[in-house]
C-alpha cells in the first residue's frame, strides 16, 4: 500500500497559500464594500437634498424667464435645453471626426504614422477643458464664429458646443479604434479576397462589425458632453446669465454650469432659502440623466452586439 508523505514545509507553504488567498479575498471584499458605502452615501445625501428642494418649491418658481434660484427663479427647462443644444452640436463635431481618425488608423494608416498619430490624439485628451474654454472665447467666438455670423454674442451656446466636441473627438475616437481593431482579421482577409476594395470592406464589413462597440463611443461621449462644466462656463457665460434663449448664438447655462455658479456663490444675487438645495436638485438630475444614458446605451450594446 502506497502512502503519500507530506512534508512540514509543505505543508506549511499549502496553509501560507490558503492565508494569502483568504487575505485577498477579504480585501478585495472590504474594498467593494467601502466603494459601495461612498456610493450610497453620496446618492442619500443629493437626494435627500434634492427632495428638500423638490417638496418645497412652488410651480410658478418652475415657470420663469430663466434660472436665478437665489432670486427665486428656477426654470428648470432653461437649463436642459442649454445642455442639450451644447451636446448636440458638440456631438456634430465630434462624431465624424473621431470615427473618422479611428477608421483611418485602424484601416488606412501606416504602422509609423499609427504610431505618431496615436499618441497626438491621446495628447489632446489630455488637455485641460479650461484651456478649451479659454480657447473658444479667444479664436472660436472671435475668429471663426464671426466670420459666419453678423450678429453673435461673444459668450454663446455654439462656440461652448465646439468646444466641448473638441474634447470629446479622442474619446470617441480611442473607444471606436479599439472596436474597429477587435473584428477578427479573418473577415478583412475574406473580404478581400472576395475583390472588395479597402473602402468597401471598411464601410460593409468592418463598420458593421464593430457597431455596438461604435455606438458604445458615441454614447460614451455624449454623456462627457452632458457632464462638461469648464468649457460650458467660460464659453457659454453660464456662470453669469441663465436666462431663456433658444438661439444658440446666445449665451446660456446648463445643469453643470449652473452647479458651478451656486457652488462659487457667483449666479448674480443672494438671498432666496432655496437657492443651495437647488444645487442638489441639479446633481440628481445630472445623476439620472448619466444613469439613462448608460442603460440605454448598454441596451443598445446588446441588442448590436456581433459574436465571433
Amino acid at each position: 500500500m502506497n502512502m503519500t508523505t507530506i512534508s512540514a514545509e509543505e505543508l506549511q507553504t499549502a496553509s501560507g497559500r490558503r492565508l494569502r488567498s483568504s487575505l485577498a479575498r477579504w480585501m478585495f471584499l472590504l474594498a467593494s464594500a467601502v466603494t459601495i458605502l461612498i456610493s450610497g452615501l453620496i446618492i442619500w445625501t443629493i437626494a435627500s437634498e434634492a427632495w428638500t428642494f423638490a417638496s418645497q418649491v412652488a410651480a410658478d418658481q418652475l415657470q420663469t424667464i430663466g434660472w436665478f434660484p437665489r432670486r427665486g427663479m428656477f426654470d428648470i427647462g432653461t437649463l436642459i435645453l442649454n445642455s442639450a443644444q451644447i451636446a448636440i452640436v458638440s456631438m456634430i463635431v465630434a462624431v465624424p471626426s473621431g470615427l473618422g481618425a479611428a477608421i483611418y488608423l485602424s484601416e488606412y494608416a501606416h504602422p509609423r504614422v499609427r504610431r505618431i498619430m496615436k499618441p497626438t490624439l491621446e495628447l489632446l485628451a489630455s488637455v485641460p477643458s479650461v484651456v478649451l474654454g479659454v480657447f473658444a472665447i479667444s479664436f472660436i467666438t472671435p475668429v471663426v464664429l464671426s466670420k459666419f455670423f453678423d450678429e453673435i454674442n461673444f459668450f454663446n451656446k455654439l462656440a461652448a458646443g465646439i468646444g466641448v466636441g473638441l474634447l470629446v473627438i479622442p474619446l470617441i475616437a480611442s473607444i471606436s479604434e479599439d472596436a474597429l481593431r477587435a473584428v477578427p482579421r479573418d473577415l478583412r482577409e475574406a473580404s478581400a479576397g472576395l475583390g472588395a476594395r479597402k473602402a468597401t470592406t471598411a464601410i460593409r464589413v468592418v463598420i458593421p462589425a464593430a457597431l455596438s462597440g461604435l455606438m458604445a463611443a458615441i454614447i460614451v461621449g455624449f454623456s462627457r458632453a452632458i457632464g462638461e462644466t469648464m468649457v460650458v462656463t467660460i464659453a457659454s457665460g453660464g456662470g453669469d446669465t441663465s436666462l431663456f434663449e433658444t438661439s444658440i448664438k446666445e449665451s446660456g447655462g446648463t445643469v453643470t454650469s449652473a452647479m458651478a455658479a451656486l457652488g462659487l456663490g457667483t449666479d448674480q444675487v443672494a438671498g432666496n432659502d432655496l437657492a443651495f438645495q437647488s444645487l442638489y436638485f441639479l446633481g440628481a438630475l445630472l445623476l439620472i440623466i448619466t444613469l439613462v444614458m448608460n442603460m440605454l446605451g448598454n441596451l443598445i450594446v446588446r441588442r448590436m452586439q456581433e459574436r465571433y
